[in-house]
């Protein structure tokens, strides 16, 4: 049964594996990372640790049996009992309800181990399947999202209060 678990530096390389297998995958619905995110990805990486150290942001990844990562779910900016949600899902599971189920996992974890009252998450216009899993996942429509929070398209925030 995969588990979400909190990002470490043993993550590292289930992690990097993770985005290079679905490179392709994501940058049909999401802007690519480009090959400097994965040319300096163990400097990334640590800045991500120390983000989360400082307690601006909580990583997660959602890690199968084997040890591999089937996805990453993110809290950033957080700030006054509210956080950003970001998150991405292999394409091997896409489809299966594994992300809705990590995003209500998540929700439960950002109110009781982070204190968070609400998460937003912004979503593209084009991509009904992250809809759908915020839809499914509590979340509703709290207005435009700018093409500057998309990678350059246009969307719509989610936005979901938490309950401790």
């Amino acid at each position: 049964m995969p588990e979400l678990e909190q990002l470490h530096a043993g993550h590292a390389p289930a992690v990097l594996a993770f985005e290079l297998v679905n490179r392709a995958y994501f940058a049909a619905s999401v802007s690519d990372r480009g090959d400097e995110f994965f040319d300096q990805f163990s400097d990334r990486h640590n800045d991500l640790l120390a983000e989360q150290e400082a307690g601006i942001c909580a990583f997660y990844v959602l890690v199968a049996d084997d040890g591999s990562v089937l996805g990453r779910f993110n809290l950033y900016d957080l700030e006054d009992g509210t956080a950003k949600l970001g998150y991405r899902v292999a394409q091997q599971v896409a489809g299966r309800g594994v992300a809705t189920a990590a995003v209500r996992e998540l929700c439960r974890i950002a109110a009781t181990r982070h204190g968070l009252r609400t998460l937003r998450a912004a979503t593209s216009h084009g991509n009904t399947a992250s809809q759908k899993v915020l839809s499914k996942a509590g979340f509703v429509p709290a207005g435009p999202a700018a093409p500057a929070d998309l990678g350059g398209k246009s969307g719509s925030w989610y936005q979901r209060d938490l309950q401790p």
